[in-house]
């Protein structure tokens, strides 16, 4: 199975390269390398022909979550090959994209974390007569990547989890990660903590994980700055899971795209049967036990982090195509309605199983669908 995954993120790769001068993709903040960029895929090519272009034009800016990079760039590429809209997502992060869609300068944004209070006030600024919304469109775990020679299975649970990144474990062969791993042959080696430099929904997901699963071990309010002391930083999961793959010692969290050439992914003691680790299904386990908990049009989730069922991994995130439910700009909504419709589609849904990410449940990317026509 890895060999198979190393296999298409390549393929995926060079997919990417093949389009990136046409489709003019920058690379994502959090997510911009590491995976596969892009889509070579059967999935996001073959069903190009049941886009639904309408009258989608022109050019669409979006900025936002890293964390969907690798998806957006295999939507891109079946949808523009379909309907010519170049499409020119900027994956800077999720605080980044907020930023730039409350201030006008895309026709949508990609966040790992729903929108504030404040933002949604903002937002209202630039879309006239309506607010920005939230509607979930990519799951997927967060995985802890490491890079500790010699050491092929490991396991951490949440507590373990917070002490290295609080930095209060410093050695991988300390007594608690040992009792987790009796087996394995854990070296005298310094634990290297890397973190995201940037403000970041996949930061937010994560840390929220630990507030959640072990609050006496995490004492920090979470948000998507990281606050814990120590540790090193490097910017876009591409940044962390690269610094993952050269140190060793190395652990760090980004997305299961990420987890390639060198770097393994922990599996997470739930406190079920058996320790979880993190795929397409055990993400989606989690995320089909989500509660939607915006208003109105809005489709914020609430996820369960402290999940002890069976499969279930409890690390996960949701990412959110942010825009105005009205108030879209007239040249922008024909081509952001369509590129929207197609993603939230059965088909471009499809496309996420294939390259490490989770589909979003049936009952909720149902009313994701009905949201996307009502937009104006």
């Amino acid at each position: 199975m890895k060999l198979q995954r190393k296999n298409r993120l390549r393929a995926l790769s060079l997919g990417a390269v093949a389009v990136t001068g046409a489709l003019t993709l920058s690379a994502c903040g959090s997510d911009d390398n590491g995976g596969g960029s892009g889509s070579s895929t059967p999935s996001s090519s073959a069903n190009a022909s049941s886009i639904k272009c309408d009258d989608a034009k022109g050019q669409l800016l979006a900025d936002g979550s890293s964390a969907q990079k690798n998806a957006i760039d295999a939507w891109v590429k079946a949808f523009s090959q379909a309907c010519g809209v170049q499409i020119n997502y900027k994956g800077s992060g999720s605080g980044a994209g907020v930023t730039a869609f409350t201030q006008g300068q895309v026709a949508f944004a990609g966040s790992d974390s729903a929108l504030k209070p404040e933002e949604v006030a903002a937002s209202k600024k630039v879309c006239n007569g309506g607010q920005g919304i939230d509607l979930p469109m990519v799951g997927g775990p967060i995985a802890l990547g490491y890079n500790v020679p010699g050491v092929d299975n490991l396991v951490l649970d949440a507590p373990t989890i917070a002490k290295i990144f609080d930095s209060k474990i410093t050695k991988w062969n300390d007594a608690a990660i040992k009792k987790l791993n009796p087996d394995a042959k854990l070296p005298d080696l310094k634990i290297q903590a890397f973190h995201r430099s940037d403000e970041s929904g996949t930061t937010d997901n994560f840390t929220k994980y630990l507030i959640a699963a072990t609050p006496s071990n995490w004492k920090y309010e979470g948000g998507k700055a990281w606050q814990a002391k120590g540790g090193q930083s490097a910017p876009q999961s591409a940044g962390v899971a690269q610094q993952v793959k050269q140190t060793s010692g190395a652990i760090g969290y980004f997305e299961l795209s990420y987890v390639a050439d060198g770097v393994k992914a922990v599996s997470i003691d739930t406190g079920a049967s058996a320790p979880v680790a993190p795929s397409t299904e055990s993400a989606t386990a989690d995320i089909a036990a989500a509660k939607i908990v915006g208003t109105g049009k809005d489709m914020a989730l609430q996820l369960d982090y402290k999940t002890k069922a069976e499969g279930a991994y409890p690390m996960t995130l949701v990412t959110y195509e942010i825009v105005c439910d009205k108030g879209n700009k007239a040249d922008t909504l024909p081509a952001t309605k369509a590129f929207l419709r197609y993603i939230a589609s059965e088909d471009g849904q499809k496309v996420l199983s294939t390259i490490d990410y989770a589909p979003v449940p049936s009952d909720i990317i149902t009313k994701v669908r009905e949201t996307i026509e009502a937009l104006s």
